[in-house]
């Protein structure tokens, strides 16, 4: 099975090449890999005390930034040396000020592994969520670094579990510690032997505290939202916007509505635009005349977190695609959340489903009945928003439990 693991890795690393002239993604994660060994010459200096963390893109990233932080809070003299596996992560977050090196993971070649961990000389790794690569695993375990999973969720479709996983459990026993989000997993990784598991909950809940906590104010959203109501859709694509802009382009006055699309790019600013028979403004040409629009379309990046303060209701894009975006954010503001039907691998989504403090659409009638509904039952919506409010500050506290445990004072102590 190691065989076949090295050839997949191989052969994945060979289409990326191929794909790269035809594909941007593609084309970043191989320049961003090329020469990786001679880019890291002086980075990391003799004596630096390095913790090294991997996640995989951009939203493991904000569940392994708790635990960065409270490193960096505690240890400060810990050097943070990032990887992440995505470009969207990489590129988004190369410049991340807590880490004292941001780069790409050099594919998982025993070659590679090696040498990268010859090169960083870490003293705790940290995995986040769903990052098994077993060269890297296996170069570890031998060295006797510590490595711990952060936030890791496991369902019984996966390889762990079937027949044919016993290569892929080998894993999960080489790992000092995997923090889970819920009993589930648990239950699941002990039924195949894996005892080495903490409950410790999301770390994505303490990040949305914290950034509510941080939330600045938007002067512009509140002289576009004046004392009327306000929707806003977050991290929407197509599919989302077009059952949404039909209700509106019906309902102009119903609420004030601001979208903040997932691709800011020009084009898709402008398609989104032409959606909406009332008028629009974007944020960045937003003045006293144009705040009486009915739309408006924030055109840029790291706002939106702070934005839902803001909102009334919020509906979060990707629910049409592979899966919806993070849906704390908004709940942490006690208001309820709407999103597509493809949620069900998102554990928050459906608990709070359950709840009451969210709701599923997948068609315009559902849209029209979960709005108006929400609108018009005063009862229903504060019971909805207060279960979303509820629901995150409930399940707060997975920083503390995993800093307990990881062990930075005893570092150099391997059990």
């Amino acid at each position: 099975m190691k065989a076949l693991y090295n050839l997949g890795i191989f052969l994945f690393s060979s289409l990326v090449h191929i794909v790269a002239p035809f594909s941007q993604k593609a084309s970043l994660w191989v320049r961003g890999r090329r020469n990786w060994a001679k880019k890291m010459e002086g980075k990391i200096a003799q004596g630096d005390r390095v913790v090294w963390v991997h996640c995989a893109s951009l939203g493991e990233f904000e569940q392994g930034r708790p635990v960065i932080e409270a490193i960096k809070r505690e240890y400060p003299h810990y050097k943070i040396v990032l990887t992440f596996f995505s470009p969207s992560g990489y590129e988004i977050r190369k410049g991340y000020p807590l880490s004292g090196y941001t780069c790409y993971l050099p594919a998982d070649t025993p070659h590679n592994a090696s040498l990268f961990i010859d090169l960083i000389s870490p003293e705790l790794v940290l995995f986040v969520k769903y990052e098994f690569w077993n060269n890297y695993i296996s170069a570890l375990y031998k060295r006797q670094i510590p490595l711990y999973l952060v936030s890791g969720i496991f369902r019984g479709d996966q390889h762990f579990f079937k027949w044919y996983g016993s290569f892929f459990r080998k894993m999960l026993k080489k790992f000092n510690r995997i923090f889970v989000q819920d009993k589930v997993s648990v239950e699941l990784l002990e039924g195949i032997g894996i005892s080495n598991v903490v409950m410790a909950g999301d770390t994505r809940f303490d990040r949305v505290k914290e950034l509510a906590a941080a939330a600045r104010g938007i002067p512009e959203i509140e002289m576009f939202r004046k004392n009327e109501k306000m929707f806003i859709a977050g991290s929407s694509w197509k599919p989302d916007e077009e059952i949404m802009a039909r209700y509106i382009n019906e309902n102009p006055r119903k609420m004030k509505w601001v979208f903040a699309p997932h691709e800011i790019d020009e084009q898709n600013i402008r398609r989104l635009e032409k959606m909406f028979n009332t008028s629009v403004v974007r944020f960045s040409q937003l003045d006293d005349q144009s705040s009486e629009a009915r739309v408006m379309i924030i055109d840029n990046i790291g706002m939106l977190s702070s934005a839902y303060k803001y909102a009334f209701i919020a509906a979060v894009g990707g629910g049409f695609g592979i899966g919806i975006h993070n849906i704390l954010e908004p709940a942490c503001w006690n208001i309820p959340v709407m999103f597509g039907p493809n949620y069900k691998k998102f554990r928050e989504a459906t608990d709070l489903i359950e709840a009451g403090g969210a709701r599923s659409f997948s068609d315009y009638k559902g849209f029209r009945s979960i709005i108006e509904g929400w609108l018009t039952d005063q009862d229903l919506y504060k019971s909805s928003a207060d279960i979303s409010g509820n629901y995150v500050r409930n399940n707060s506290g997975a920083t503390p439990v995993i800093m307990e445990q990881i062990g930075l004072k005893d570092i150099n102590i391997y059990y």
